[in-house]
């Protein structure tokens, strides 16, 4: 956004010297001055009159001008620049399986997840904030940053069928590590987010990847995400699209209560969408970051503009007084 401020306002004083030319030119008092060809005679000529009325006024337009440009307006943008040894880096790391679409939230796990993140990435302006994807193998979404927009917008268009469907808890932790070992900030979190149970095999174990995350100073906050009991999940696809069936909800929460007990994080069960909110704002307020942003103002200096339109009114007036007004004399 452009904004726009003059750094020497007060030269607009200058305006009221307009006060006596004004009262000069209505005045009706026969005045000594500078002896100009006289008009005398010739009243009934239109195009004497023009040019004589705009030799009138362009002195004021370019006095204008003039004083506009002493008063040196600009334009400047404000950016906001934070200190990253001094913040938080937080990476989101998503359970993206079949079984997020689940509809025990409502309308479904994903999509009510979607809407709390991003709520919890506004309330975050001044940490780095990535995001990782996970199924039958991790996928870097958004590397930590500062561009909470275009996070926000990878967060709201998560595809689901991106990948092969599976659930490799560890090997979405540990690319979500892999992105924080590196980091600077005064602490390092994971949100790690599941509704079902690491099944796949030949990947990073969940408890290793939290082992990582240990060794680099990584906190990890757990989340099983689910209601209890059974749900309704898509167990398959026809030409029609997903089919869905009554099954159990089943969470690993022992693995991840132990994921979150080695790398001093907290394991949080979500069994609504209100629960599931709840979650996050207790985690935005442990996590609370004191670092104050520094506002950088870039200026655009645009006093030339005016001066470049002062002279050319005074070509037009020399043009006018010197050229024109003596042909139609």
């Amino acid at each position: 956004m452009f904004n726009l401020e003059f750094y020497s306002p007060w030269f607009f004083l200058l305006f009221l010297s307009f006060l006596p030319l004004i009262f000069r030119d209505v005045s009706k008092k026969k005045r000594k001055g500078i002896v100009v060809p006289s008009t005398k005679n010739m009243d009934g000529n239109s195009g004497i009159q023009a040019v004589l009325f705009l030799l009138k006024i362009s002195k004021y337009l370019i006095l204008s001008c003039l004083i506009i440009a002493m008063a040196r307006p600009r334009t400047f943008t404000i950016s906001q620049d934070q200190d990253e040894t001094k913040g938080i880096d937080i990476m989101l790391t998503v359970d993206v399986s079949l079984s997020m679409l689940a509809t025990d939230f409502e309308p479904d796990r994903l999509t009510v997840l979607q809407k709390i993140a991003v709520d919890f990435v506004n309330k975050r302006p001044n940490d780095r904030i990535g995001l990782v994807t996970y199924k039958l193998e991790a996928f870097p979404k958004m590397p930590l940053t500062f561009d909470h927009d275009a996070l926000i917008n990878e967060i709201k268009n998560i595809n689901q069928r991106e990948m092969e469907d599976g659930t490799a808890v560890g090997e979405g932790l540990a690319v979500a590590v892999k992105h924080l070992r590196q980091s600077k900030a005064k602490s390092k979190i994971v949100i790690l987010m599941t509704d079902g149970v690491s099944n796949i095999q030949n990947v990073i174990p969940p408890l290793l990847a939290a082992e990582l995350a240990k060794s680099n100073n990584i906190k990890v906050y757990c989340i099983g995400i689910g209601t209890e009991g059974y749900a309704l999940m898509p167990v398959g696809v026809d030409e029609f699209g997903y089919i869905f069936n009554e099954m159990p909800v089943t969470i690993d929460e022992g693995t991840l209560r132990e994921i979150a007990q080695v790398t001093g994080g907290k394991y949080y069960r979500a069994t609504s969408g209100d629960k599931l909110e709840q979650v996050y704002n207790e985690i935005n307020q442990l996590e609370k970051s004191e670092i104050n942003s520094s506002k950088t103002y870039n200026y655009e200096e645009h006093f030339r503009f005016f001066l470049w339109i002062a002279l050319g009114i005074l070509l037009f007036d020399a043009f006018l007084r010197w050229v024109l007004y003596k042909f139609l004399n």
